[in-house]
């Protein structure tokens, strides 16, 4: 979870403020300025506001907290902010809005003036949600992709290779532009001069261009440092490229690359890169939870992936950052009391206070029949109707319904096929110890932890397995987050059994997930002893299906 607290600047502010809020971001050339979203939707900056960067209307710094009207209420989706500094943001509806610095027209108002309070961008952008790329600002080196060094003071969307491409993420250095394609291509332009853009030279470009030495990986994320650069991967693969002085690629030195390296972290699947534009650090989270940072931590040049006691990349930048600056919008939860989920924890597995057991291949697990069968109108064991715990009706988690009467009554049930078993006339309602032979005891243990925790952990391969369980017992909840650690533990070894599994157990989101990675690496996947393996009709629909979206063309 990520604590706010770590940043110096939240330190100004009372206990109470601090646990209202819900989204945050601290910005600024010394980190001496943030912004932050109440559980009500509020917004309030305080700090220095150099160049009117908190957009309250005057050039005044503030210790409190003030509220921006203009925004409250909007739903903020993203924001991120460049030197000056200037802020920009988008809302859920597709709007953006801008203030501060505006002495390159980074605003998009066609103006160099300052902007003292949030203002929306309106030219070329009005009534339209943004989901494709424009650019305006400073463009001394082409970052903004127009095809000459002039700034830009509208918005302008960015063209040459990348029209009619689908962008799915973008991220800027000091003087530099990446893109992300939904096919995992990644294109590069502006300033060039540490080998930032990943091309192989270091020639500033002022039109976005491919980076052809990731032609044979299909990148999942990309971010970027004040001149240096990372991917992410599908199969959880970490590059990187650029300047290098303080050992922010991870190389184990302090040479600049021109092209991107595969940096290993310990021989972990990577989830989640981070880096900002105004540091020279890198972090990233692997599979197991694991947090490493490398680069400029502190004022010291750290050349390789270093394991942090951190459980999130957010507090890297927090305790370690040349400034502490975030690197991305935080998204806060707090825990303000304990649910009875979190309460029945500890009570999980424990024969003290157990009244069944589960014999699985030998082994028992010891739960409690009251948890198993548990319901409550209205709300889930939370008792707060929250997401961490809360169940739907059929088709969403709680399974199915045994009559048309529960339904009526809005009976949100905990877990369907244990509430019939003890409230009917089952043999396993009389039973001490219940004998489970259709499912391994790794996935049966998996299951009922769920039902105490609402989470799961388990690695991708026994993940099968407990979507094979969640499927016959009609919790569709516990479906996808089976399917989410899937994702995550792909390859293109497993990946076509995965696709299988997919089909088997009517997961659409996993399979159509699983069909692109197969088409992403098509060649290494149709090796595999998995693929041929296949029954006919499955591998003849596989065919057909990548066939018709062009995986065969040259």
């Amino acid at each position: 979870m990520v604590d706010v607290g770590k940043w110096p600047i939240f330190t100004l502010l009372s206990p109470q403020e601090i646990a209202s809020i819900r989204k945050a971001c601290v910005f600024g050339t010394s980190a001496n300025e943030a912004l932050y979203v109440t559980d009500n939707d509020e917004v309030f900056v305080f700090g220095l506001n150099y160049s009117n960067c908190l957009g309250t209307g005057d050039n005044q710094s503030t210790l409190v907290p003030k509220k921006l009207e203009a925004l409250c209420g909007k739903k903020i989706k993203s924001l991120s902010y460049g030197s000056g500094p200037h802020v920009l943001l988008s809302t859920e509806d597709g709007v953006v809005y801008a203030w501060g610095h505006n002495g390159y027209s980074q605003l998009g108002n066609g103006t160099t003036n300052q902007g003292i309070a949030p203002i929306q961008v309106c030219t070329n952008l009005l009534i339209k949600q943004v989901v494709e790329v424009f650019a305006w600002g400073y463009n001394n080196c082409g970052q903004v992709g127009s095809g000459s060094t002039a700034n830009q003071p509208t918005p302008r969307k960015v063209t040459n290779c990348l029209h009619i491409k689908r962008v799915v993420g973008i991220a800027c250095g000091q003087t530099s532009s990446m893109a992300v394609l939904d096919n995992g291509e990644v294109y590069g332009w502006g300033y060039n001069g540490n080998g930032q853009l990943g091309l192989g030279n270091n020639g500033n470009q002022l039109t976005p261009v491919r980076v052809a030495a990731l032609h044979s990986v299909c990148v999942n994320q990309i971010v970027c440092g004040y001149a240096h650069t990372l991917a992410l991967t599908d199969e959880g693969l970490l590059y990187a490229w650029g300047a290098n002085t303080y050992g922010q690629l991870g190389t184990g030195n302090k040479n600049n690359l021109l092209s991107p390296a595969h940096i290993m972290v310990e021989k972990e699947r990577v989830v989640e890169i981070a880096a900002c534009h105004s540091a020279h650090m890198s972090a990233a989270k692997t599979q197991g939870g694991h947090v490493y940072m490398w680069g400029q931590c502190r004022g010291q040049s750290v050349t390789l992936p270093h394991l942090t006691h951190f459980s999130c990349t957010d507090d890297v930048f927090a305790c370690f950052a040349t400034p502490a600056v975030t690197w991305r919008l935080l998204s806060v939860e707090h825990e303000d009391f304990l649910t009875v989920a979190e309460s029945l924890k500890k009570e999980f597995d424990s024969p003290e206070t157990a009244d069944l057991k589960f014999r699985i291949d030998g082994k028992y697990i010891h739960v409690h029949k009251a948890v198993l069968k548990i319901s409550k109108l209205g709300t889930g064991l939370g008792g707060d109707g929250g997401e961490q715990v809360k169940v739907k009706e059929q088709n969403g988690v709680g399974g199915c319904f045994e009559d048309e009467s529960e339904r009526r009554g809005n009976c949100l049930v905990r877990c369907e096929h244990f509430r019939s078993m003890f409230q009917s006339y089952w043999n396993e309602d009389m039973k001490e110890v219940i004998e489970i032979d259709q499912f391994s005891y790794p996935v049966y243990r998996a299951f009922l932890q769920y039902l105490y925790t609402d989470t799961v952990d388990l690695p991708p391969e026994d993940a099968i397995g407990l979507l094979d369980l969640a499927t016959s017992y009609c919790e569709n909840r516990l479906k996808k987050l089976c399917q989410h650690i899937i994702k995550r533990g792909i390859t293109v070894e497993n990946a076509f059994s995965l696709f299988s599994a997919a089909v088997r157990y009517d997961a659409e989101d996993l399979e159509e997930f699983c069909f692109k990675f197969c088409v992403n690496h098509l060649t290494e996947v149709t090796q595999t002893a998995a693929f041929w393996q296949m029954d006919g009709p499955l591998l003849k629909e596989f065919i057909a299906k990548a066939s018709k979206c062009g995986a065969f063309k040259n």
